[in-house]
């Protein structure tokens, strides 16, 4: 008696799934793609970090070139000190103000643009001791106040007729006007005219910037 057929083999069915080299193939597409995507996210960031600092320096000097506008545009002749003078380091004026003059000192010392306002005074003495006093400074009294980083020298020019001269070049003289201060003891003098303008040079970090200030009519 003959045998039948033989019975077919099924071939052994694959298990669903990945192999251990897929799936390190795998993990090592994903870090590469998170490495890139960190890098641009942290590009961005830095963009946006860098983009802010340079807005808020913007406002900030701009800030700074208003205050220094006013000062200028209020300066004064109180006779019985200078209205206005630079001495390489520190230009300092007197400005009016409501209830008497201020002495307002702007300097550059040790890479630090800084500005410094003293008390309203309203007798000669007391402004004549702030002037001398303001010799003294060392830039760290308090009172100063940072305005900028970054500036080793500066210059400041004098507009007098109808040219630009160094700000520590001797002027003409004029007759001294009425002090505003009580001063019974002052008389008037010969005196330094005031510029018509101010120009001022300083170099900072994003490079010189040079900026032209007519004096007010409370400067004449």
């Amino acid at each position: 008696m003959s045998a039948g057929p033989a019975p077919l083999r099924r071939a052994p069915l694959r298990q669903a799934g990945f192999t251990l080299v897929e799936v390190l193939v795998a993990l090592l597409a994903m870090a590469i793609l998170a490495s890139l995507s960190w890098q641009g996210l942290d590009g961005i960031l830095r963009a946006r970090d860098g983009t802010r600092a340079a807005i808020d320096r913007t406002v900030r000097l701009s800030t700074v070139l208003t205050q220094w506008e006013q000062d200028l545009q209020a300066v004064h002749d109180a006779v019985v000190v200078p209205a206005l003078a630079f001495d390489g380091q520190t230009l300092r004026l007197t400005r009016r103000t409501e209830a008497g003059v201020a002495l307002v000192a702007w300097s550059v010392r040790g890479g630090v643009w800084q500005r410094w306002v003293g008390p309203v005074q309203t007798h000669s003495a007391e402004l004549q001791q702030t002037w001398l006093r303001s010799f003294q400074f060392l830039g760290n009294e308090l009172g100063h106040l940072r305005l900028a980083d970054g500036p080793a020298t500066w210059q400041v020019y004098f507009h007098r007729g109808g040219s630009w001269t160094n700000a520590q070049s001797t002027g003409d003289l004029v007759q001294a006007p009425a002090p505003l201060v009580s001063a019974p003891a002052v008389t008037a003098a010969a005196r330094e005219v005031l510029p018509d303008a101010v120009r001022l040079v300083i170099t900072l970090d994003r490079g010189t910037l040079t900026r032209d200030i007519a004096l007010g009519p409370a400067g004449s």
